[in-house]
């Protein structure tokens, strides 16, 4: 699968299809340990940002260099506009869960237009599902820690304030919400952009491709404008990639906080 995979081996105009995330195993086909692709790109992404902010804490100075300097700037991006200003006093606690996530989820979705690797490491909804089940685990547990079990079940699935015979009808929309939809929906939303900026790209490339090499007459003239919008798509797709990831740890930090905050 490449940035052409749109165009077949046997000539014409192919559309990419869902097959697009489902690769090929490059070792342990069949296995429980069955590696791809996908799996591959997940590595090498994860091995890249570890690497970078490695780099950035071993040389750092009192006056920052170049790159310490971007390093510090996002980690006080996630610090501040997401942390403190969602958490407030109790947003210490939390940066490390939301820095990680922030910046795996970044570094995993921007895989998508990084050429040779050309497919976002959230595109298969695995990855997602993991750190959703990472917040959901955090905001349960907290919510528990703080006011027990009962009572923060009691805070959470019958509000303060309504009139007790509505609570028929509002405690089990609580319960799902609580416990299936914000889990589901953040997986769902993340794994869904990635596959239509992942589609998109290999349409308009493979249709690149195809027009400038195997159409003929003022067809060829169609690869100008597939290009371009190629090109046009990638940088979208850079703006997809991270606000993704912003979304993802934002609402990670607002489900954290109803948990932990007093009413709703």
């Amino acid at each position: 699968m490449t940035l052409f995979a749109a165009t077949g081996e046997d000539g014409g105009f192919h559309p990419p299809s869902i097959a697009e995330f489902f690769p090929s195993a490059i070792f342990f086909e069949g296995t429980a340990f069955e590696f791809n692709r996908i799996m591959l790109v997940r590595v090498v992404a994860a091995a890249v940002l570890i690497a970078l902010f490695v780099l950035a804490a071993r040389k750092a100075k009192l006056v920052p260099g170049r790159g310490q300097n971007i390093a510090e700037m996002g980690l006080d991006f996630v610090r501040v506009s997401i942390a403190e200003e969602i958490l407030g006093h109790n947003a210490r606690r939390y940066v490390p869960l939301l820095t990680t996530l922030f910046f795996a989820i970044l570094a995993f979705n921007i895989t998508g237009i990084i050429p040779f690797l050309n497919i976002a490491g959230t595109s298969l909804i695995g990855l997602p599902i993991l750190m959703a089940l990472w917040v959901y685990v955090v905001y349960l547990a907290s919510g528990i820690q703080k006011f027990g079990l009962f009572g923060y079940l009691k805070t959470n699935l019958f509000p303060p304030g309504v009139p007790w015979f509505l609570y028929v009808l509002i405690t089990p929309i609580e319960i799902l919400q609580v416990f299936v939809f914000r889990p589901v929906t953040l997986a769902l939303r993340l794994t869904a952009n990635m596959i239509a900026g992942h589609l998109l790209l290999v349409l308009c490339f493979g249709a690149t491709h195809f027009f400038f090499f195997e159409a003929t007459g003022a067809l060829k003239a169609m690869g100008v404008v597939s290009l371009a919008a190629g090109f046009g798509f990638t940088l979208f797709e850079i703006l997809v990639a991270v606000l993704q990831a912003y979304v993802f740890t934002l609402l990670a930090a607002v489900y954290i906080s109803m948990a932990v905050e007093e009413e709703h």
